[in-house]
């Protein structure tokens, strides 16, 4: 099953992140590299959030990795949720 984590940023969270991004992105490195993210990114105009995809047996895939997401932890992301997410076309 997959699943989508949505992110919704704090206001001016590109400047936020600077200091945080290198450790978010080595746990995103390690989900790719265990399989569990598929594919993630930041929307852009505007820059007010993220998409990242995930798969797994549950949700909890996608809602232990905002859980130890350093952006979570440190504000830079403001809300976050996770939907299941059913792919009618493409995908495995």
């Amino acid at each position: 099953m997959y699943y989508i984590l949505f992110y919704k940023t704090d206001d001016n969270y590109i400047e936020k992140r600077a200091s945080f991004r290198d450790a978010h992105l080595s746990l995103a490195q390690q989900a790719l590299e265990n399989g569990s993210l598929i594919m993630g990114g930041a929307l852009a105009d505007p820059p007010d959030g993220a998409v990242l995809v995930f798969k797994g047996e549950d949700p909890s895939v996608a809602e232990d990795f905002a859980k130890n997401d350093p952006y979570v932890k440190n504000g830079v992301v403001k809300e976050w949720q996770v939907r299941p997410w059913t792919v009618v076309i493409g995908g495995e």
